[in-house]
């Protein structure tokens, strides 16, 4: 059986794996389908149709969910010589992430529509399935790598390469689906040039297919619009930190956290800055603009926790990331009560919404993810400290993770097996 980096290296239990290759009709799936084949593994690949209308759904080779993909799909795996279906899981992916992504906006909050996808689609109804039919794991081709320690626990890892790192998104993944997941392409220190080069080595046609950008399920990239047509106009107030009237918008569900374009206010602020959104409340339907310094966050709560692996046992220190192609910021942070993540910066970021993910990391261990339900703006945060006899609210919490660090090389583990 042939090893590729960062996937299982022998058949478990005496025999090959039975694969179930989710393939989207670009060119990373395509080639972790063909790198999984090629280790000798029992694949079958699989397009997921999540539109009831195809074609109301991104064309031009830019997205994961037209006709044109799927045939895309279709070819790839008649190269690769696996067995090839398309499953329906629209009304499950208009309810999990659609129907989700709008109610969020409604709510005032910032959803991230990839997480929810992998959480609720192809990592919760594609595995279910898959396991259900007798399958083994399912590949994809997201860069992440999956490490087994020698007391055979899997972790989920960032991949080898940060620039193509995906574990964001996967950061929702807990320890069972991790026991069935499989990403080929983690460990690969290779640029996207050198994918599409073994693409084409390979006799695949998506090799020089572009790479899909925006929401999937927004046909012309237009957010606000899309939004619009779902939610309706609402017009309502822009108002300055003291609630002062600045201009008006037509739903408080166009803006985002830390916008600064497109606000239409119509006249500066006094100090000549640009004013950026602070604050998006749907009860009253205003939008509130400040200064950028307002937007810097020193400490959030975050609900829905979600731990690749065994929880966190009291307070720690971790690394954060806040959005999908974000920085990493340290931070320490403890579970209260099993369900409420409270979180503080060492340094203060900037433009965190409620809504958005935070995903906690140790060294390049996903620790697991949340979602952000309130922050504190740092400037409040040190309001409060500053008054007689108060401690700072945030003070940082003493100890480690309670999980063991990666950080000396990663000594003790092994990389991919089953």
């Amino acid at each position: 059986m042939t090893d590729f980096p960062g996937a299982p290296t022998g058949p478990r239990d005496g025999r090959r794996l039975r694969v179930l290759a989710a393939m989207s009709g670009g060119v990373d799936s395509a080639v972790a389908a063909a790198r999984a084949a090629e280790a000798g593994h029992d694949v079958t690949g699989v397009h997921l149709a999540l539109s009831a209308n195809p074609q109301s759904f991104r064309t031009g080779a830019r997205g994961c969910c037209t006709i044109e993909d799927s045939r895309d799909a279709r070819r790839a795996a008649d190269v690769i010589g696996i067995p090839f279906y398309v499953w329906d899981l629209a009304e499950r992916f208009r309810e999990d992430v659609v129907e989700d992504f709008i109610a969020e906006y409604q709510a005032g909050r910032t959803p991230n529509p990839c997480l929810r996808c992998n959480e609720k689609i192809k990592f919760a109804a594609l595995l279910d399935k898959a396991l259900a039919l007798g399958f083994d794991a399912v590949c994809t081709g997201h860069y992440a790598t999956i490490v087994t320690r020698e007391d055979g626990s899997r972790e989920l890892h960032r991949a080898s390469d940060m620039a193509k790192d995906q574990s964001y998104v996967l950061g929702v993944l807990d320890e069972r689906q991790l026991a069935h997941a499989m990403f080929p392409l983690g460990d690969t220190l290779t640029t996207k040039d050198e994918i599409r080069a073994e693409a084409e080595r390979r006799g695949l046609a998506v090799a020089k297919k572009p790479d899909s950008h925006d929401i999937c399920f927004i046909a012309d990239g237009d957010t606000q619009g899309f939004l619009a047509k779902h939610l309706g106009t609402a017009e309502g107030d822009i108002v300055d930190e003291d609630g002062r009237t600045l201009g008006t918008h037509e739903g408080a569900y166009g803006f985002t956290i830390g916008q600064r374009k497109g606000l239409r206010i119509g006249h500066p602020a006094p100090d000549g800055k640009p004013r950026y959104v602070l604050d998006i409340s749907p009860v009253n339907n205003t939008v509130t603009v400040g200064p950028v310094e307002a937007l810097d966050v020193a400490a959030l709560t975050a609900i829905k926790p979600r731990w690749c692996g065994a929880p966190p046992a009291g307070p720690g220190t971790y690394t954060a990331q806040l959005r999908a192609h974000g920085g990493e910021t340290e931070v320490t942070a403890e579970l209260i009560g099993g369900t409420e993540l409270r979180v503080t910066f060492t340094e203060p970021v900037r433009g965190v919404a409620p809504g958005q993910a935070i995903v906690l990391y140790d060294d390049t261990r996903v620790v697991g993810s949340a979602t952000i339900a309130t922050t504190e703006r740092a400037t409040a945060v040190a309001h409060e400290a500053a008054r007689p006899g108060r401690a700072s609210p945030v003070s940082p919490p003493r100890g480690g993770s309670g999980l063991p660090s990666l950080r000396a090389g990663r000594r003790g583990v092994r990389w991919g097996r089953w």
